[in-house]
């Protein structure tokens, strides 16, 4: 009965579901959150929950994307990319205004409808080579249809579920955990809707985050540093796991897997270098720390104190100045004390990210998909409960002018700070996984 009422969820929020219609979101996130939840509490078989797993993605597949419209972004690059042409040389808005002058070989009229839904026509592209790669081999193979584009991505993304499947089955039981846990992973509504719904990267992050610690576990340093590379060229976040490795590694094997992961992202990037990209990424994460603010916690207290000391909104200074403490909080998690080998990174990596999430201004949703997978290599749940409240966050949707409710914000921080308070005063927090491990 869980398993038929939550596959009735994904359905309902995959097909008749519109982002502005909250209420029913919220119901229909509460139905599978609740069934995800019963599922782990009853020890639902291995073999059962990964062909829920899988079925639940497979719904997905004919869909448009209703809860996020970040993918007309994602086509738009890919057209740039699979006509030859670098999607970070410009904005959407100034090659719509002055068409480049290989404008003749662009499908300039598929690019007019997709800049009119662009959520953000007059920023540069923000996707890493791997996207770009993904968007534009999509592009080529159906470049007048969407839908084909969205199944194209969508099974590159289940592809990269399977991988995960496939590592955590096999990195749990090293680590110490039942491989059954990966199901906490593969289950959750997050890691289902907004990867397998509305086609967000985070999977293949996941993917290779996992591949990179498998091959750790074999001793391959160098190729875990290629994994590593197509991890932060998918999202620049894996970044923060560096100072953890180099603790793990030491200096010797940490200076050779520095420079293998430096040589196989200048490859990565190769195809897009230039001067523009080294200028417009620049101005993209000035503005991603200086300019925007969603859904953020320690920052949206630090603006109100700032708003009533000096009268007027601090993003320009405080956002910097908390992804500076983010860096700091990753160096003093790698230096601080406890168990120094591999088994105690997944954990302290989930630390390390969970802190910049708290400090950042901006945590949409899909961020906190790598959170659930680290999870199930730590005896802490709080990435699962925070995943869970973080859809609160779509109330800001429920008008065209995106109207955050402070009241939500802090139910779904209040929530999410309880549970890890109580997680730690019952003694959770440790930071090696024990011999067996815990369901």
């Amino acid at each position: 009965m869980a398993l038929l009422l939550t596959g009735a969820a994904y359905w309902a929020l995959a097909y008749a579901t519109p982002r502005a219609h909250f209420t029913q979101l919220l119901a229909l996130f509460a139905v599978a959150g609740a069934a995800y939840a019963w599922l782990l509490h009853t020890r639902l078989p291995l073999r059962w929950g990964l062909g829920a797993a899988l079925v639940f993605r497979l719904l997905w597949l004919p869909a448009t994307p209703a809860l996020s419209d970040d993918f007309y972004r994602f086509r738009w690059d890919g057209l740039l990319v699979s006509h030859g042409h670098n999607p970070f040389a410009e904005t959407p808005a100034q090659l719509l205004q002055h068409p480049p002058a290989d404008s003749a070989a662009l499908p300039m009229a598929e690019l007019r409808r997709l800049g009119s839904h662009l959520n953000s026509p007059r920023y540069f592209s923000v996707y890493p080579p791997v996207c770009q790669a993904l968007y534009g081999a999509a592009a080529a193979a159906f470049p007048a249809s969407e839908t084909g584009f969205l199944l194209v991505v969508r099974l590159a993304l289940l592809l990269a579920d399977a991988c995960a499947a496939a590592l955590l089955l096999w990195l749990l039981p090293l680590a110490g955990w039942p491989g059954r846990r990966a199901l906490a992973y593969l289950l959750h509504p997050l890691a289902i809707v907004e990867v397998a719904g509305n086609v967000h990267m985070e999977g293949v992050v996941v993917a290779f985050l996992l591949l990179t610690g498998a091959l750790l576990v074999r001793r391959r340093t160098r190729l875990a540093a290629g994994a590593l590379a197509l991890a932060v060229a998918t999202k620049l976040l894996p970044l923060l796991a560096l100072p953890l490795l180099a603790r793990y590694l030491g200096w010797r094997r940490c200076g050779w897997f520095l420079g293998v992961l430096a040589g196989s992202l200048g490859l990565l990037f190769l195809p897009f270098v230039s001067w523009s990209l080294l200028l417009h990424i620049g101005l993209s994460l000035d503005l991603y720390f200086q300019s925007f603010e969603f859904n953020a916690s320690v920052f949206y207290v630090l603006r109100a104190l700032g708003q009533w000391l000096v009268g007027y909104d601090l993003v320009g200074g405080l956002g910097p100045l908390l992804g500076a403490g983010a860096i700091y909080l990753a160096f003093r998690l790698a230096g601080g004390g406890g168990q120094r080998g591999l088994a105690a990174v997944p954990q302290r990596l989930l630390l390390t990210l969970s802190g910049y999430f708290a400090l950042a201004t901006i945590v949409h949703p899909w961020y906190l998909v790598p959170l659930v997978a680290l999870s199930c290599f730590s005896p802490l749940r709080y990435a699962r409960v925070w995943a869970g409240l973080v859809v609160l966050s779509y109330s800001a949707y429920r008008t065209p002018a995106y109207t955050e409710s402070p009241w939500l914000i802090a139910l779904e921080y209040g929530g999410v700070l309880a549970w890890a308070a109580w997680e730690y005063y019952q003694g959770r927090p440790a930071l090696a996984a024990p011999a067996g491990g815990r369901g």
